[in-house]
């Protein structure tokens, strides 16, 4: 079998469609669907089928797909073997924006690294494994896990706190319950990011959904709106992670944990499995782990 279809199909398992394979390929759909209708006639059986407007594999399609996987670890295990640790191939690694302060400095000093940003929502986080050797990816602690067409490293998990402007009634408390935040004025995220699950659990607490005034990702901006409030015995508040965040709250800005257990976000690296074999990946790997760690001492 051709690895080139064999890669296409493994491809169209994780990111749902012609269209997205072809862009992250670089060729036409009717490429794709030609390397696609080749593999099922060397497979003798369907390997795919039209659901509605969307191609999916069928079960004979998955099994393909998932020695696919091991054909393309072992071929990475060969490189490793013929090139070693010394080979000077470039590592693209992609973050989200809060860890971005922390994590690119860290991997200044490794050769051949290159770092872009990318913050999107916990489902789009796997996809970009397809672009990037390593996706430093977020997910709330008690969300789905990542799907099985990537593998995960945990890099840290970080808990979140609840900045509040410091003359709020609540800053007053050394810890606070979500019923405690159920009729406050909230600055969140867009849907699919960690706060708005924060968010969430507080509604959930209330049995009513809370009242969001602002969302805003950057969280520099939402520090600074919690700050303004200060003055007013009142203001907005928000859900802040505690290491990484922490430090761009203003003066004016007092951050308190929520009772019981806390929530957390999970920092993880997203990669393609096959990657986990290359020298130069898991170097870049040990260094976010290292660089969190040391954040959150």
């Amino acid at each position: 079998m051709d690895v080139t279809q064999l890669k296409t199909l493994r491809m169209l398992d994780q990111l749902g469609s012609l269209r997205a394979v072809a862009q992250a390929l670089y060729v036409s759909p009717s490429a794709v669907s030609q390397h696609l209708t080749q593999l099922q006639q060397e497979a003798g059986e369907p390997l795919t089928r039209k659901v509605g407007r969307r191609l999916e594999l069928t079960e004979a399609g998955r099994r393909v797909s998932d020695a696919a996987q091991a054909v393309f670890s072992a071929m990475e295990v060969t490189r490793a073997t013929l090139h070693g640790a010394g080979t000077t191939e470039t590592v693209k690694v992609s973050m989200f924006h809060s860890v971005g302060p922390v994590l690119a400095p860290a991997l200044m000093p490794l050769p051949n690294v290159m770092v872009s940003d990318e913050d999107v929502s916990m489902d789009d986080f796997p996809a970009l494994t397809i672009s990037h050797d390593v996706v430093v990816a977020h997910r709330v602690d008690d969300s789905e896990p990542w799907p099985t067409t990537v593998s995960s490293v945990e890099l840290l998990r970080e808990p979140f706190d609840i900045a509040l402007p410091w003359d709020h009634p609540l800053a007053k408390a050394s810890e606070l319950k979500p019923e405690d935040l159920a009729e406050e004025s909230w600055v969140s995220s867009r849907p699919g990011y960690s706060p708005a699950d924060i968010v969430r659990h507080v509604s959930a607490a209330a049995h009513h959904p809370v009242k969001v005034v602002h969302r805003i990702n950057d969280y520099a901006t939402v520090a600074a709106l919690v700050a303004a409030g200060a003055g007013s015995g009142g203001g907005v508040v928000a859900a802040l992670p505690r290491h990484t965040a922490a430090s761009l709250a203003p003066s004016g800005v007092v951050l308190r944990p929520m009772a019981g257990r806390p929530h957390e976000r999970v920092i993880e690296a997203l990669c393609q499995p096959q990657a986990l074999h290359r020298p130069a990946v898991a170097q870049v790997l040990s260094t976010l782990k290292e660089a969190l760690e040391h954040l959150a001492e």
